[in-house]
This record gives C-alpha cells, sequence and structure tokens, in this order.
C-alpha cells in the first residue's frame, strides 16, 4: 500500500464539499480536509490571476489514484484543476492501516 496526499483547490465552499463526498463516497478517499479559504496568486493564459480558493487535502492510496483523478475530472469546474500527489512516506502505523481499509477496494 502507498498512502499518497494530493492537493486540489476548488472555487467555492459548494463546489469542495460536492467533490470531497465524491471522493469518500466513492472509497477513492479515506479522508478529505476542507480547509478555510486561500487567495491563489497564479499565472493563466500569460496574464497573472487572483482568485480565492478552497483547498483540499485528500488521503488515498496509489492504487486510487486513477480513480481520484477520475471523479476531480467529472466534479471540478476549472479546465486544468490543480491535482498534485505527494507521497506519505511517514506516518502512524494505525492511521495508514485505517486509510487502506477504507480504501481497500482498490489495493
Amino acid at each position: 500500500m502507498e498512502p499518497l496526499l494530493i492537493l486540489t483547490n476548488l472555487p467555492d465552499q459548494e463546489a469542495a464539499e460536492k467533490l470531497a463526498r465524491a471522493l469518500i463516497e466513492a472509497r477513492a478517499a479515506a479522508c478529505v480536509n476542507v480547509l478555510a479559504a486561500c487567495r491563489s496568486i497564479y499565472r493563466w493564459q500569460g496574464a497573472v490571476e487572483t482568485a480565492d480558493e478552497i483547498p483540499l487535502l485528500i488521503r488515498t492510496t496509489a492504487a486510487c489514484y486513477p480513480q481520484v483523478e477520475a471523479i476531480v475530472r467529472a466534479h471540478h469546474p476549472y479546465d486544468v484543476p490543480e491535482l498534485i500527489a505527494t507521497p506519505i512516506t511517514h506516518g502512524l502505523p494505525a492511521y495508514l492501516d485505517w486509510l487502506a481499509t477504507e480504501t481497500e477496494t482498490h489495493d
């Protein structure tokens, strides 16, 4: 089991919670944190943009990543959503066991 922490940002609370629930209901993720709004400043199509966004922290496994990506693409309103996966190299063994159990249909 290869645990992952995945990051994405949504434009509003409603979209963030809808995506978080879809990931959990599909067992594509064990836990999703819907964080407080943040301000993002980025370059898009040659212009500097500013947007208030809602970050999500998604805990899942490498085996579930394809399903996470498919669900994000289906529910995300952006043309090119941020979707960054980082390996979890260390963690409380009981927590990592729980993560594996909650996504075991993929491992």
